[in-house]
């Protein structure tokens, strides 16, 4: 099964040299996301202080990453989600509701120290376009 690394125009930067890092990868019919935060195009932390901001954002990447593989929000089976400070749950899940609709992926939410102080939340999905 060969792997494909996705990498949208817009996450085409080396965030830190320290974090070998690929968006995505896609193979044998699956579309994996890596840990998306809230970066905008410059690798700079969009939202700072504001987690539903960050959730945007956040999920502004993970869409793009999942369109790079061929995915849509439908074909999204998992997401996990990483929140800073888990009293923030209900702003970023206004956000991931929205974003899924009527029928969201099974999901997992935990607290998290995340890689940076600026962080508030980070996400990562699994999704199916077949074989």
């Amino acid at each position: 099964m060969p792997k494909k690394t996705l990498c949208p125009a817009h996450l085409n930067f080396q965030p830190r040299p320290t974090y070998p890092y690929a968006p995505g990868t896609a193979g044998g019919g699956f579309v994996f996301t890596a840990g998306q935060v809230a970066w905008d195009e410059s690798g700079e932390i969009i939202g700072i202080g504001d987690v539903a901001a960050q959730t945007e954002q956040t999920l502004h990447n993970v869409l793009s990453v999942l369109a790079e593989g061929g995915a849509s929000p439908a074909d999204v089976l998992k997401c996990t989600v990483y929140l800073k400070n888990i009293a923030d749950f209900q702003k970023m899940n206004d956000i991931f509701s929205r974003t899924f609709g009527e029928t969201p992926p099974a999901r997992t939410t935990v607290q998290a120290h995340l890689a940076e102080p600026a962080m508030l939340v980070e996400i990562e999905a699994i999704a199916f376009v077949g074989a």
